[in-house]
């Protein structure tokens, strides 16, 4: 049964390829990514499980979980499981629910199956780039570079070669900015009703990305090109007084909960612990998380930088920064010609990338997770990036007159889910 999942997660990838991309891109980019599927597939039995580095160890935690997720459900049914009946699946139930069902269908531990979800899901994600980057203006050619990067950055495919969630988070993210990026070019109750699932989901995978998504949603929702559209600003005004009163209570027990889980992330005992270690930090901040927020930014965005100590995994993952320096550097190019053209799809990828990255440095404590961590901005940054490398003239080859994917002007970024 595990292979049978294994061979089906493969075919969904065709099946997504060719459903969300033109035939002439789709035969480009289908090797690539079932390459990057295998890849994934190999990483997970020869490094991951060979015990070739010593590394991770929440995958083998998410396992557990999941395991006992499918206990819950012989004893109780089957239903969805929160941290409400599990108290340790805070903010992983999606994970090791989808984990759980694996298992279940396996008949007991099947962590090639769970990965093969994972990299379907990883290669989902890069279709999600490729489309996103042709909406904000990037040509075809730069728009595949950009997928081509995605599926092989060293850092996104160690992290989602084995049962981590942060397959999930990059997904899901990704995914809600682009729907907000699409929804400033044109509103669509369709899309803007997958975001429902969407920031479902996120809520059970990292609760504060829900948050840290919101402003860019907002801007995508309200319309900065047309912010004076009536039919927008109705329909932005019903729901949020629909959401006020009806789920008013609702939203602030949820606030509450993603306060919580920031503050316990900046509090000093964590990341004390955190920096135990040979990847550790240790910034002279007084104890208080938003002090040294500069050097803070900087090993947040630039770490693990040549010169620094410490294991395998550390001095790998500098292969990736030097990609990210240079992706960085394309980003800043790519700022300024969107600058130029388009102010408003700048402001809503900046409303992400610039928050994320002042609460990530409040939490920074070790140069492994942060590796971790910024995987969602360093994706967002890449579509930047890939505006500055495409060859066209600005306007020459926009979505509207080549549609990449099947759909007219706003790209269709939600038709990959």
């Amino acid at each position: 049964m595990e292979y049978l999942i294994v061979a089906a997660a493969a075919v969904v990838l065709v099946f997504l390829v060719r459903a969300n991309l033109d035939a002439a891109v789709a035969r480009r980019v289908l090797p690539v990514l079932l390459a990057a599927f295998v890849v994934r597939l190999v990483v997970h039995v020869l490094v991951m499980r060979s015990g070739v580095i010593d590394y991770g160890g929440d995958n083998l935690g998410y396992e557990g979980r999941a395991v006992g997720i499918v206990e819950y459900w012989r004893q109780e049914g089957f239903q969805f499981v929160t941290a409400d009946e599990i108290d340790t699946l805070t903010s992983v139930a999606v994970p090791c629910q989808v984990f759980a069902i694996v298992i279940y269908l396996c008949g007991g531990l099947a962590p090639l199956a769970c990965t093969a979800i994972v990299a379907l899901l990883a290669c989902a994600l890069c279709i999600v780039i490729y489309r996103l980057a042709r909406l904000v203006g990037a040509d075809e050619r730069s728009a595949f570079l950009v997928l081509v990067v995605t599926a092989f950055m060293p850092a996104f495919l160690l992290h989602t070669s084995d049962t981590y969630k942060d397959g999930f988070n990059a997904f899901l993210v990704v995914t809600s900015i682009g729907l907000g990026v699409s929804l400033s070019r044109r509103f669509d109750l369709h899309r803007l009703l997958m975001l429902v699932p969407l920031l479902w989901a996120l809520w059970y995978v990292r609760p504060y990305m829900v948050f840290m998504c919101a402003v860019p949603l907002i801007l995508g929702l309200v319309g900065l090109k047309s912010v004076f559209s009536p039919r927008r600003m109705l329909v932005f005004a019903m729901l949020l007084v629909s959401a006020v009163f009806v789920f008013g209570g609702v939203w602030e027990a949820q606030l509450e909960v993603a306060q919580e889980q920031l503050e316990n992330g900046q509090s000093a005992a964590v990341r004390r612990a955190n920096g135990d270690g040979r990847s550790g930090v240790v910034f002279e901040d007084g104890g208080d998380p938003w002090n040294a927020l500069g050097s803070k930014v900087l090993y947040t965005l630039l770490s693990p930088f040549p010169w620094t100590e410490g294991g395998l995994i550390l001095h790998l993952g500098k292969i990736d920064v030097l990609i990210w320096y240079f992706l960085l550097y394309s980003a800043a190019r790519g700022c300024r010609r969107l600058w130029r053209r388009d102010r408003a799809t700048l402001l809503i990828l900046m409303s992400f990338i610039i928050p994320g990255t002042i609460v990530y440095a409040s939490t920074m404590a070790n140069i492994g997770l942060i590796f971790r961590q910024r995987i969602p901005i360093v994706l967002v940054t890449s579509v930047l990036a890939a505006v500055a490398w495409s060859r066209s003239s600005w306007g020459e080859e926009q979505p509207a007159a080549a549609p990449p994917c099947g759909r007219p002007a706003d790209g269709g970024v939600s038709k990959v889910i």
